[in-house]
């Protein structure tokens, strides 16, 4: 079965992944599958740095605005989405460049997903008014008698892992250590492995650096106007601070300032910590992955660099523009 390269192109936030996109965009026909668990809600665009009508006018993006922030998307979807626009823009003779820095979504791409059963949302509403009466540390608890593996791995406030937990225990009645266990074993050869993914990845190598560009790009989303996008957010009514989409970095800190729990000095503060927390999470993710292709993200010709590389991945497709 032979392999066709697909370009990914990712690094930790702040690194300048939306610039290279558009260089690379410049030398091929190029669409955009966007890799990220933020740009896909509806109304979160300011926060997310999402790319404008102008960027997306100069090349099809994929992927974004694709749910309502009520709304779940997990994993399995992206996955199943993803693999679907790849064959279709292949088919369209265009080069398909995955873009992001969600990397639980490029793991299910290149390593495939666990077999867990699909979310139950009737049961997590339970789960969550369960946990609302005894608290999470209890749920942990309960989670302990049901999976003791799973439960030593979390925190008793990782509310999120905990309800996912409790969810797979009781709709496939056995613990999720087992199902993983399970999971490992060697699978058949399938479709999706005649896709080869190479990655780009753009690091910095001042770790410094990184974080002052951290804090000047929150403190840019706070000018143009990423309070008020959260306050029309909150305004809804069908929202809360533990939904997936408003636990994203910079909603949650300043739906709590909104809350009258921080003020707005303290949330900028906690918003930019945990922007540099989850790059740190994503630089470590990305560094177990040996087979990339590192690019430094604060060299001046970093945007070349980029195109260069994606040149030489691109010859392996027949017909390529050089």
């Amino acid at each position: 079965m032979t392999a066709r390269p697909i370009l990914c192109l990712t690094g930790p936030t702040a690194a300048g992944k939306s610039a290279a996109t558009l260089a690379l965009a410049q030398r091929w026909p190029l669409e955009i599958v966007n890799v990220d668990s933020a740009t896909i809600y509806r109304g979160m665009d300011i926060g997310t740095a999402k790319p404008g009508a102008e960027e997306r006018a100069r090349v099809p993006q994929h992927l974004l605005d694709i749910r309502d922030p009520a709304q779940a998307y997990s994993a399995a979807e992206f996955r199943a989405d993803a693999l679907r626009l790849i064959d279709e823009i292949h088919g369209r003779g265009h080069v398909p460049l995955l873009a992001g820095g969600t990397m639980l979504y490029f793991k299910a791409l290149r390593e495939g997903l666990d077999d867990l059963p699909s979310a139950d949302p009737a049961l997590r509403a339970s789960l969550e008014a369960r946990a609302a009466d005894i608290g999470w540390p209890a749920m942990h608890a309960e989670l302990a008698r049901l999976d003791p593996a799973t439960a030593s791995r979390l925190k008793p406030n990782d509310s999120q892992r905990i309800q996912r937990a409790l969810e797979v225990c009781i709709v496939s009645g056995q613990p999720m250590s087992a199902l993983l266990r399970r999971s490992t074993e060697p699978r058949q050869q399938t479709t999706e492995d005649a896709h080869r993914y190479v990655t780009i990845s753009l690091e910095p190598t001042d770790r410094a650096a990184l974080h002052a560009r951290i804090a000047q790009r929150f403190d840019l989303m706070l000018e143009q106007g990423l309070v008020d996008e959260v306050r029309t957010l909150r305004a809804r009514g069908d929202l809360h601070a533990g939904m997936p989409s408003m636990r994203c970095v910079g909603y949650r800190q300043l739906w709590t300032f909104l809350d009258g729990e921080t003020d707005l000095s303290t949330a900028r503060e906690q918003g930019i910590a945990a922007t540099r927390q989850l790059a740190k999470r994503q630089l470590t993710w990305l560094r177990a992955q040996p087979d990339r292709i590192v690019v430094d993200c604060l060299s001046a010709d970093a945007v070349d660099r980029v195109a260069d590389a994606g040149a030489e991945i691109l010859k392996a497709w027949n017909g390529l523009p050089g």
